[in-house]
Order: structure tokens, then sequence, then C-alpha cells
């Protein structure tokens, strides 16, 4: 049963890819290594492409030696078995033994010559030296090879004396007197030294094409570096780019294709610089949530928005006016530049967005434009972490004889339209609705480092159970028919509190470091 599940497995595996992967491939694909460098490639290729060319070379080169030593051979044999015929025409007719033995003889002087025979048309040895393949002249002819219509030949091997293998062919041709037949002669000439000749022909070869491919491979291996250095300057380009590094640039010219590729991919680096500086300028007039959003979907930037969940929180300094009476315009500057920065800071460790600052008073958003589950506690704990950054600036303003500065909050959460308001000509990512409407509000009747809440968010399941607070008063506000009964937010509950107090020291200390 488990084995035909298994069947059925793979079945449908090679239906759904359209591929058959057998065993044996895939223990290929194991063995083979995750990443092959692409010289490593080049190089193999070239070495094969050399090696094959070699070795085809060496063949066709050893073919044609053996060719032409083979021809030698039976040139030089015809010559030699042609000539005692015809010096053993006359012999054979007068039938003079002695004189034929003399010529066979005389053969021998040849080391390349292991015998001669005259043969009378019968088939009887008239005159021998050396050694013969067989008596049998009759029968050698059925073994024979035409070279032409008068001469054949033999191959054969045999023993010596000494127990030595010969190799041996043996040339033979009929006497001829008037068209007869009057016998015939036999030459066996030594193929040592063909064989000799071809081993050493297939030797050299061989050592010339082993060379041929060593060096083929040192060739091949730096060729191939040389040729893959671009793709490497291109790989650490494309690192370099991927890690933030959009001032990187290759600086190698060429003139051929790949010279085209870098210039193409110097081009693409510039492009990516240029948005990555356009990006980096935009994220400090809007959030770097909301930067990076309109700056991956440029193609898509439209009025209006959505309908979300999310929760707003209002910031603005007490006593505002008077305070700016007091101090010139360059300190006050640098005062809500300074406490600005603090809430942006406070506002990123809880995933908040400032939304827009508005003369004394900052608007942070939560749970947009990036869903945040935590939306709701997380700006009720920007909300406390602001406020003990203000107790702590203020400490050092007093120190140092300055007016100490004091912010309200308020926070309301809701169903609010998310999106881009405003004209096609000119539009800002913002937040709109009756929940934020409220949240402006509640701030405005919050008192000196006070933070107001509204009832129904002290008492959301995310929040009640962490935040410690007191019912403040009921207001009427314009545009609402029932009174809101507010909450005065005091601090988290001991756990989250310690959190908020770490997260204190650790920007001060930052800001010391600064």
């Amino acid at each position: 049963m488990e084995q035909e599940t298994r069947q059925e497995t793979d079945a449908q595996a090679i239906v759904t890819t359209g591929q058959v992967t057998t065993p044996s491939a895939r223990g290929w694909k194991v063995l083979l290594p995750r990443h092959i460098p692409i010289s490593y490639k080049l190089a193999l290729i070239l070495t094969l492409l050399i090696s094959s060319g070699m070795v085809i070379l060496g063949l066709i080169i050893v073919s044609n030696q053996s060719q032409v030593l083979g021809k030698q051979i039976n040139d030089f044999g015809r010559a030699m078995v042609n000539q005692l015929a015809d010096s053993s025409k006359e012999l054979v007719l007068s039938d003079d033994t002695l004189s034929l033995m003399v010529v066979v003889n005389n053969l021998k002087t040849n080391e390349n010559i292991l015998g001669a025979v005259v043969y009378s048309h019968k088939g009887d040895i008239l005159a021998q030296t050396g050694r013969l393949p067989v008596h049998d002249i009759l029968k050698l002819y059925n073994r024979a090879t035409p070279i032409d219509e008068n001469t054949y030949t033999v191959n054969w091997t045999d023993y010596d004396p000494q127990g030595k293998l010969t190799d041996a062919i043996s040339f033979i041709t009929p006497i001829r007197y008037q068209k007869t037949i009057v016998g015939h002669v036999l030459v066996t000439y030594n193929r040592a030294a063909l064989t000799y000749a071809q081993r050493n022909t297939v030797s050299t070869i061989f050592a010339a094409t082993l060379f041929m491919i060593l060096m083929g491979i040192i060739s091949a291996y730096f060729i191939g570096k040389r040729l893959s250095q671009p793709i490497y300057n291109l790989m650490d380009a494309s690192r370099a780019i991927h890690n933030g590094n959009f001032n990187y640039r290759i600086s190698e010219r060429r003139n051929d294709e790949i010279g085209y590729l870098i210039n193409a991919f110097n081009s693409m680096a510039n492009g990516l610089l240029e948005k990555h500086q356009v990006e980096s300028a935009f994220s400090r007039f809007v959030s770097s949530k909301v930067a990076k959003q309109i700056m991956d979907n440029l193609n898509q930037i439209k009025l209006g928005g959505k309908r979300v969940q999310a929760t707003a929180l209002f910031a603005d300094i007490v006593g505002f006016t008077s305070l700016s009476e007091k101090l010139p315009a360059e300190e006050i500057a640098l005062m809500l530049n300074e406490y600005f920065s603090y809430i942006d800071m406070a506002s990123r460790l809880y995933r908040g967005v400032i939304d827009k600052y508005m003369g004394d008073c900052a608007m942070v958003i939560f749970g947009v434009p990036e869903e945040d589950p935590d939306h709701k506690f997380n700006a009720v704990a920007c909300a406390v972490l602001i406020q003990r950054l203000v107790d702590e600036l203020n400490q050092e303003r007093v120190r140092t004889g300055r007016y100490p500065v004091y912010f309200r909050i308020g926070i309301n959460s809701g169903e609010m339209l998310a999106g881009n308001m405003g004209s096609q000509d000119r539009m800002q990512y913002t937040v709109v609705g009756e929940a934020v409407n409220l949240a402006s509000r509640l701030h405005t009747v919050a008192d000196s480092g006070q933070i107001v809440i509204t009832e129904h968010l002290v008492h959301d399941p995310d929040v009640t159970d962490r935040v410690i607070a007191e019912q403040h008063q009921s207001i009427r506000l314009r545009g609402i028919a029932e009174p809101v009964t507010t909450y005065m937010l005091t601090s988290l509950v001991e756990a989250d509190q310690q959190i908020i107090e770490s997260q204190l020291g650790d920007i001060l200390r930052k800001r010391k470091v600064a």
C-alpha cells in the first residue's frame, strides 16, 4: 500500500512539473555543487574543445601514418618479390637449383627480410632461405590478399627459435614465361619496423596531445578567468547596490557587449542613486513609510483612500502663544525642532507615523500606512514616552535657566479614511474622519502634561489591562450630540512602564553621545 501511494505521488509530481527525474539523476544533482564559477565552466568547455581537437587530429595522423607505412612496405615487398621472380625465371626453366639458392640467399642480407622461397609450378620448394608461413603455396594463395593483378600479400605471426613472437608479412607472385606460370616466388618481410614506427607515431601523438591538453587546461583557466572577470565585477557591484551602496560604479571600459552591459549597469546605479536621494529627501517632508510607499507605486498615485481602523495622537505645547512672545523666533524654531525630533523618535519606536506638524502641534497616526494590530496600545505607550521625555528635557531647561515646555496630548481610535487628499497638482497622504476630529478636540481639553483619551479606548481589550487611567470629565463637542466621556492616562502597568523607562534612557544616552 505504501509503495502504491509513493508511486502515485511520484506520478503526480511528474504530471505537475512535466519532467521525469530518475533516481540516478537525483543522485547526480546531489553530487553537483550548488555554485560552479563561470570561469570553471569556460575552462572546461575550452579544455574539451582543445582535447577533442587534439584527439581527432592524432587519430587522423596515426591513420595516415599507418597508411603511408603500409604502402611503403607493400611497395618494397612488391619490388623485392618481382625482382626475385625476374631473377628466378630462367633458372626455374633450366632447373638450376644451385643458382636459385644463391639468388635466394642473397636476399637474406637485408635484415628486414625474414625469408624467401622459390616454388615450382606444382608448389614444390626449389630454393629456400629463412622462415616460411606454410609449405603449401596453393593454400597460401587462398589466404592471400591481392595488391595488384600479379602480387599478393599474407599477414601471419609465429614464434622464432628464441620463443619471441614475430609479426610478418609475405609477398607472393607467380613466375610467368610467355603467359605460362612456371613457378612461384614468396618473400617474407618483418613487420616489426612498421609496428615500431606505428607505436612511435602513436606515442609521439599521445605525448603531444597530452602536452597540448595540459597547456589547453592552463590557458583555458586563465582565459576563463579573464573572460569572467567582468561578470565578477558585475556581481560585486550588484551586491554593493543591494547593500545600499548606490555610489558603487564599475570603472572598466570596454568596446564589446560586456562594455555595453557595464554602461547599462552604471546608468541603472545612477538611477537608483537618484531615486534613493529623492526618497531620502522626500522622507524628510513626509513619513519614511509613506515616502517608500509612494516611491514604490509612482504609477498609481491618485486621489482617494480606503477606510481603515487606526489611532490618531495630537500633541501640542501649552501656552505656545505667550512663549513665542517671550523668546526670539530663532530660539522658538530650535525649541520646536528639538521637541519634534524627540516626538519622531518616540513615534518610530511604536510604529507611529508623523502625519504633519501644524505650528506647535504634531499629529501622529498608528496603524497606517502599514497595518498594526497593536496600534491602539502603541499610541497610548507613545504618548507616555513623549511626556516622560518632556519631563526630562524640562528639568534640563530649568537647570540652564530656560523656560520649561509642557505638552498636552489627546488620543482617539476608530474608523478613518486614509489616503491621498488634496488636488491632482498637490496632495498629501493623511487620515480624516470623525475619529480624527475627536482626537484633535481631546488634546485641547487636556491640561499641561495630561494625556486625555476616550472611554471606549480605555475599555478596549487591547488596552484596558495595560494602562492606569482615571475618569476625567464628560465634555460636549460641537457636531456630537451625546457628551463624550474622557479619561486621563497616568501611566502604564509596571511591566510596560519599565519598558518605557528603558527606552527613555536609551534616547537620552544617544542624545548625549550626539
